[in-house]
Order: structure tokens, then sequence, then C-alpha cells
């Protein structure tokens, strides 16, 4: 069992006014990593934090640690450190990344490769429903789709990869167990339940508007690639699709009516160097490779260790380098078939689904693990082929 005392100095220093992310990340690393040790630098010289702070640090509330800890408590919670293995890489590099992340669900999810999808509040239909297609055969793909929960393009998206049997992941601009907005608290259910719904903001937090550019760097450092699906000329998910820029993720953007205000974003996204998308199939196959290296460094980080569902999926995407040793997928069971009917002929995937009584979905997923593992090849015209062993 995990040391309360240890969370409870967590719980201290994330709750401590003025101190921040990169303050606590700090103090964290002079203290190799011991936040006891970070907490009693900061109890002693925290002076320059405000008096806030200080009277915070002198005297905690009691009452609201032990809320926290009876959150963290209960199945499925947990507090994701920077400084634990299992810590998403992906966040380290980005400007002001997060010392810990509140998680409902699994925090395995975090450490898959994932495609956040945004846009606008209140989408058109056809909005809608490109960002719900464009999700559906994303996760069939094997991606993660992560967004914000919000209403229009965002629960679009959740609902559509939970519709698909597929992993989804939602960053919030509230507490962990506040539901923003409140129309979403059948959607955040059925999320934890397959999904992992993140937080860097405390139990009890409320909403707020400077939250939410805060949340946005969190949806797009974690994400190879943001795709923003209708956006007006002052949305938020320009402010992602900025910050995946800035952050060196690719940022893709759907062309739209030059007379549709939910377009504008979007052509300025593309006047500024966001790749215009038309199919899902463009986006899989430019994140490819960036998924395949994620896949070899989280391999390399956790193999030993295992942390999660996530495990196995990632030793395979790190076996790309040609290691067919190394082969996961290559050698389940459940793959078996589908290599043997791919041969080394050129199939679609209509012939994949007939001669293996698979759902193209399934399908979809198992192909993109083998193509990440280089056991295949993906052609145009839908088309698959085997790569000698």
């Amino acid at each position: 069992m995990e040391d309360k005392d240890e969370l409870r100095a967590w719980l201290v220093a994330l709750r401590t006014p003025g101190l921040g992310p990169g303050g606590l990340r700090q103090r964290l690393d002079a203290a190799d990593g011991d936040i006891g040790a970070a907490l009693d630098t900061l109890q002693h010289r925290g002076g320059k934090l405000g008096e806030q702070a200080q009277a915070w640090l002198r005297q905690p509330d009691e009452a609201r640690l032990a809320s926290d800890l009876a959150w963290l408590a209960m199945p499925g919670h947990r507090l994701l450190r920077c400084t634990d293995e299992d810590f998403p890489p992906q966040l380290e590099n980005i400007p002001q990344p997060p010392a810990a992340l509140f998680v409902a669900g699994d925090a395995s999810l975090l450490l898959y490769p994932q495609v956040a999808i945004v846009g606008a509040r209140s989408a058109s239909a056809a909005g809608l429903a490109h960002g719900s297609a464009f999700a559906r055969l994303l996760a069939q793909a094997g991606f993660a789709i992560t967004s914000g929960m919000a209403d229009g393009i965002d629960g679009a998206a959740h609902v559509a990869a939970l519709e698909a049997g597929a992993p989804t992941l939602a960053v919030v601009g509230t507490g962990p167990d506040r539901v923003y907005p409140r129309k979403h608290h059948a959607l955040a259910r059925r999320i934890v339940a397959q999904g992992a719904l993140i937080s860097e903001f405390p139990p009890g937090t409320a909403a707020r508007a400077d939250h939410f550019p805060r949340r946005n760097r969190i949806i797009a450092g974690l994400s190879l690639g943001t795709l923003v699906v209708e956006a007006g000329l002052k949305s938020g998910s320009l402010i992602t699709a900025r910050l995946a820029a800035e952050q060196g993720r690719e940022v893709f953007a759907l062309p739209g009516s030059i007379h549709n205000p939910l377009a504008r974003g979007c052509h300025r996204l593309i006047r500024d160097g966001a790749r215009l998308v038309e199919s899902a199939a463009e986006i899989i196959e430019t994140l490819a490779p960036a998924a395949r290296m994620l896949g070899g460094e989280l391999a390399a980080r956790l193999v030993a260790d295992g942390c999660g569902r996530a495990n196995d999926q990632l030793v395979a995407q790190g076996g790309g380098d040609g290691a067919r040793d190394d082969s996961v997928w290559g050698r389940n069971a459940e793959y078996q078939p589908l290599l043997t009917e791919l041969g080394h002929d050129p199939v679609t995937m209509d012939e994949l689904v007939q001669r293996t009584g698979q759902s193209a979905a399934a399908l979809s997923s198992m192909l993109l693990m083998l193509e990440l593992e280089g056991r295949v090849e993906s052609l145009p015209g839908n088309r698959y082929q085997r790569l000698p062993d």
C-alpha cells in the first residue's frame, strides 16, 4: 500500500497557493525527487511565495487533505506523479509540464499513442459528423482519442471512440470529481469506465476560465497530433493547436466552406502551416512513425516493470526497428490467422474481412500494431502486404 504520508506531502505541495507545477518541479529536482524533502524546503524557505502560501504550509486544511485522500483511495483513482516510472514522457518536454495528474480510470492509457480531436462547442451538424467519423476511424486504427470533454466536437469525439469500443481520454479544466458542462455526467462515467479522466487540478476545483488554456497544453502534450474539426477565429481550439505546434507536434485541420464562420479558424491554421486533411488515413500515415518512436521509448522504459494493460502494446510498438526476435503481436495467437491470410501478396481490407471473419474495425487495429512492429506494410488503395520475416 502506498505511504499515506508521502501522498499527503504531495497534496500539501500541489495545493500550495502560487507554487505552480514549475515551482514544485524545481524543488523536486533540488531534492532528487524526494517530495518530503521538497516540502520541508517549502515550509522553511517558502517566503517568496507570499503570505497565503506560507499560511497554508504552516497549517494546511486537514479536512481538505482528508477529502483528497479519500478520493484517491477509491478504486480506479490515482495521483500520477512526475517521479513515477509510468508518468507519460511526452509531457516532460512541454512548457510548464505538470508535476502530477489526478486520474480516474486506467492511468496506463496515458502511455498510448494518442490523437487529440478538438473543435467548436457550437459545432454544426456536419462538423459533429466529421468529428465522430475521424474519431471512430482513428480509434479503429489503434489510436486513443484525447479531448477536453467540452460540448460540441470534444463530446462527439469521445462518444465515437466509446461506441467503437476504443479507449478515450478526457483532460478537464476542473477537479477530477467535477463535471463541466454538467450535461456530460453520463459521458464522464463512460469515459472513466472505458478510458481515463485526467486533471491537473485537485478534487473540488470548480471550472474557471484560466483553467482551460492550462488544460489545453496537456491535451496537446499527450497527443502525437491535434486535429481541429471546426473552429471560429476566437475558438479555444486554436489555443490547443498553437500549443501543439509550439510543442513540435503535428497539427491537422479540416477545410470548410468559405461561408461557414466555423471554418475560418481551420483555414487560418492551414495558412499558418497546419496540414489540410480530408481523411483519417492521412493522419494515420503521418503519425505512424511518431507512434513507433514513442512506443520504442516507452518499451525500453517500462518493459521490465509492466505498467498496466498498455505495456504489451507498447512493447509491440517498440519492436519496429527490424528486431523481429522481440516481436509481440507477431507471436500473439490471435494475430496468427491474420498473418496467415495476409501472405506476401497485397490484399484488400474487404478480402481480409471475408477471409478471417473479423470486423474491419478489429482488423484495422491489428494491422496498425503489426505495421508498427514492422510485420506489415500499408499500401495505397486500402491494401496490406505481409513483409518478409
